[in-house]
């Protein structure tokens, strides 16, 4: 087997400032933290958040409105109004706990010919689930079979 044929793995940290409550793109940050995903002929990027009030997700990219929707959709599903024991961080805290649960920590993206494999109008997102919320810490981890170029 060629070197540059042999599997290939690399992980980095990428810190996202603080960002307001909401649903925010993050696709654009990620690719230009790991510019080696140019290499991969095909593999997978996982993408993990570091923290329990905060979650990420693929979705439409395209109409700002969707980032709206979403925020109205999860603020009806888990309002902050039900009698929560865990309040000790304030009333957005237990509920940002079970949004992230219900959205995920994690996402897994497809890679083929040096770029993300996704359709043309998905995205990665960061929801932000507290009023304020602190930077978020993503863990990128990439694999793959490089190209022979």
């Amino acid at each position: 087997m060629v070197a540059s044929q042999m599997s290939y793995w690399m992980q980095r940290e990428l810190t996202i400032p603080a960002v307001r409550r909401g649903f925010h793109l993050v696709t654009r940050p990620i690719l230009q933290a790991i510019p080696e995903l140019a290499e991969i002929e095909v593999g997978l990027l996982h993408v993990f958040i570091r923290h329990t009030s905060a979650s990420l997700t693929i979705n439409e990219n395209a109409d700002p409105d969707v980032r709206v929707d979403f925020e109205t959709a999860m603020n009806h599903a888990v309002p902050e109004s039900l009698p929560y024991v865990h309040t000790l961080e304030g009333p957005d805290d237990m509920p940002a706990h079970v949004k992230a649960s219900m959205m995920g920590s994690s996402v897994s993206v497809p890679v083929r010919d040096g770029r993300l494999n996704v359709g043309t109008w998905q995205g990665i997102y960061l929801c932000e689930h507290r009023d304020r919320a602190s930077s978020r810490h993503l863990v990128l981890t990439l694999q793959g079979k490089r190209s022979d170029t």
